[in-house]
């Protein structure tokens, strides 16, 4: 094996994370890429994508690190408690932690992330000018609309749907009314207006949870930093061995460029 693969624990507000930091062999520093997951995800994801993306981005020269936000995964906490501006607190304290390791090259970072987890990325992108690189997988750009959309469509019939104690219970995921509540205050188009990096973006031309249009507006926000590749006929989380290939290559192959060599704005794809 050519990589290093090393379970962590990190403690944030008094709860542990639980994390896996893959390594290419050598001292390094290395460029890096924290890896987000999506919501009701973990660090390991469908058809194990996210473990796949991690050890293809060893193979090219870079750190990788998932983990699992609090409350999801094997990290302690509660489901119902999650919030998307509590995950922007978990992902920038990661991100923090890894730009401090000393394998780690802190000039050259990047945030990758699925789903939800790639409008968590844009807030980290925003927030800290070390991101020199996004990309986004299937990307929320608008939690409020999504979720507004989705609960006018979703039939949660009991026992599913609201719970004596307040939660939403959505196939057996308690959501709790703080998430719903901060929905209105997260923003990833604003927040990616202080990001100055280049950014990928990967999305299904059939993904039926998170439409399309989030990617194009992700691209106008973005503007000529933005490169945008449709994933023909794919789903939200690329379900097929040819479109997950696809999806980890252009974003492994891209990466390198950006993070060893090109300067912003003059990437291939």
């Amino acid at each position: 094996m050519s990589r290093e693969e090393q379970f962590h624990w990190l403690t944030y507000n008094g709860e542990r994370i639980a994390s896996m930091v893959h390594k290419p062999l050598g001292e390094g520093p290395f460029p890096a890429v924290l890896i987000l997951h999506g919501f009701t995800g973990d660090k390991v994801s469908n058809h194990f994508l996210l473990v796949k993306a991690a050890r293809a981005l060893t193979d090219v020269g870079c750190v990788a690190m998932r983990f699992d936000f609090r409350g999801s995964g094997e990290s302690e906490g509660r489901f119902q408690d999650v919030t998307i501006p509590g995950e922007i607190e978990d992902a920038l304290f990661v991100f923090r932690w890894l730009a401090e390791q000393p394998y780690v090259d802190a000039t050259r970072m990047a945030v990758l992330g699925l789903s939800l987890g790639g409008c968590v990325a844009a807030h980290v992108a925003g927030a800290d000018p070390r991101v020199k690189a996004l990309v986004l997988w299937a990307a929320v750009a608008d939690p409020f609309g999504l979720f507004r959309e989705l609960s006018e469509n979703t039939s949660l019939e009991p026992p599913l749907g609201w719970q004596p104690d307040g939660t939403l219970d959505v196939g057996g995921w308690l959501v709790g009314p703080s998430f719903l509540l901060t929905l209105p205050e997260v923003n990833p188009i604003a927040a990616l207006r202080s990001y100055e990096g280049s950014a990928l973006i990967l999305h299904g031309t059939k993904d039926p949870t998170v439409p399309p249009k989030h990617a194009e507006m992700y691209a106008q926000a973005l503007g000529e930093r933005a490169t945008l590749i449709w994933v023909e006929d794919a789903d939200h989380t690329f379900n097929a061995h040819v479109w997950e290939q696809f999806v980890i290559r252009i974003t492994a192959n891209w990466l390198r460029r950006v993070l060893f060599s090109s300067p912003p704005g003059t990437e291939e794809t």
